[in-house]
């Protein structure tokens, strides 16, 4: 973790108040920073999940989806989830077009997640990273029993669902 790493600050409503914040600090009332997801998703609609390394601060050792992190000031969330897969996973995204499939809002944020199809070839990913210890693919039913057994950071079992049922889909309903 870089020190200096420093994060926009937006207020509720989404929108830049110009200010920054040191990652590590303490969140004013009313600020509130972006965090960005990426769930790779390949033909059998599994997901690609990653291990983060035991020294990690948040949730160590645990199994997350595919890529996650905290946009950096002056970074579009794009930007953010193109920089974060290259950095856990050593894989090359481009989200030039894409815009979240989803947003969450947290308490000290908003999450994006973008549901992505790719039939990557994991033993092509230089794993272990600085972040991730291994990656693998694993089913909607392997997921929601790693979270069971507490190996999985533990995400709202109904919002992974959503993810697997979502992948490669925009919007709250289907097209006519």
């Amino acid at each position: 973790m870089n020190a200096l790493e420093l994060w926009d600050i937006y207020n509720k409503d989404r929108s830049l108040t110009g200010r920054k914040m040191q990652r590590g600090n303490l969140f004013e009332a009313n600020s509130y920073h972006l965090v960005v997801h990426v769930c790779i998703f390949n033909e059998r609609g599994e997901m690609l999940i990653q291990q983060r390394q035991a020294d990690k601060s948040g949730w160590p050792g645990m199994w997350d989806v595919s890529v996650g992190g905290s946009a950096l000031a002056g970074e579009t969330s794009q930007e953010a989830a193109e920089r974060e897969t290259k950095e856990e996973l050593g894989y090359t995204l481009s989200l030039k077009n894409h815009r979240p499939c989803l947003t969450v809002n947290f308490e000290a944020g908003f999450d994006d997640y973008f549901l992505l199809e790719k039939n990557i070839q994991i033993d092509s990913l230089p794993m272990p990273t600085e972040e991730v210890n291994q990656v693998k693919w694993a089913s909607k039913h392997e997921v929601l029993s790693m979270i069971d057994e507490g190996v999985f950071i533990p995400y709202h079992k109904n919002l992974l669902k959503l993810f697997y049922d979502m992948r490669g889909l925009i919007g709250a309903h289907t097209k006519r």
